[in-house]
């Protein structure tokens, strides 16, 4: 089981990752540089490694669990990483030029705007996520291990 420290620690590192792309993508030139690409590599690593963690580790027992709102939690958050996961396949596709490190803005549909439209749109889809974990499932599990031990 992964502590409650080192989620936050994941969060924190996303967030700050975030925050930072969000305003280095702003400006047009620093995203042909390659060392922006590998950033933002660095930080899609980050983030489909932290929903492993919270797959892994979390949701087993609030679905193990009589209480049908522990249930529903679980499988609302695993239906919202699924959904994450497509969000951010569909942007490396579209965005992504894997062959030569870069971002890619050409072809049809394919402008810098639609490029910061989408890259905020799932900044703010991530962030949210991380808040909804903080607030909401992390104290869950921890209620929940809480009236395990004392029931044992």
């Amino acid at each position: 089981m992964i502590s409650y420290e080192e989620l936050h620690t994941q969060n924190h590192k996303i967030t700050e990752l975030s925050n930072l792309l969000g305003h280095v993508l702003t400006e047009r030139t620093l995203c042909d540089n390659g060392e922006c690409c590998h950033l933002f590599s660095k930080y899609m690593n980050e983030v489909n490694q932290h929903m492993d963690v919270v797959d892994r580790n979390l949701y087993s027992e609030l679905l193990l669990s009589d209480d049908v709102k522990l249930n529903n939690t679980a499988k609302s958050f695993m239906n919202g990483t699924v959904e994450i996961r497509r969000i951010m396949k569909q942007y490396t596709s579209k965005w992504c030029n894997k062959s030569d490190n870069r971002f890619s803005f050409g072809g049809k549909g394919k402008g810098y705007d639609q490029f910061l439209q989408d890259s905020e749109q799932m900044f703010t889809i991530i962030l949210d996520r991380i808040q909804k974990e903080t607030e909401g499932l992390y104290p869950l599990v921890r209620q929940l291990q809480d009236e395990q031990r004392r029931a044992a």
